[in-house]
């Protein structure tokens, strides 16, 4: 099979994802960034609210 046979709509999704370097450190980023993001809030969430 020659690479000429192939036709660009036929790339699976996840082989697109995976050859944009560009797409995967967004991702790399993001995703960490968004976790402890949402770590926090359940932090901040389940602090017991101190009485004066």
């Amino acid at each position: 099979m020659k690479d000429d046979d192939l036709d660009p709509r036929d790339v699976p999704f996840m082989q697109k994802v995976l050859d944009n370097p560009f797409l995967l450190l967004f991702i790399g980023i993001a995703v960490p960034t968004l976790t402890y993001i949402v770590w926090g809030i359940m932090e901040l969430v389940a602090l017991p609210v101190s009485s004066p």
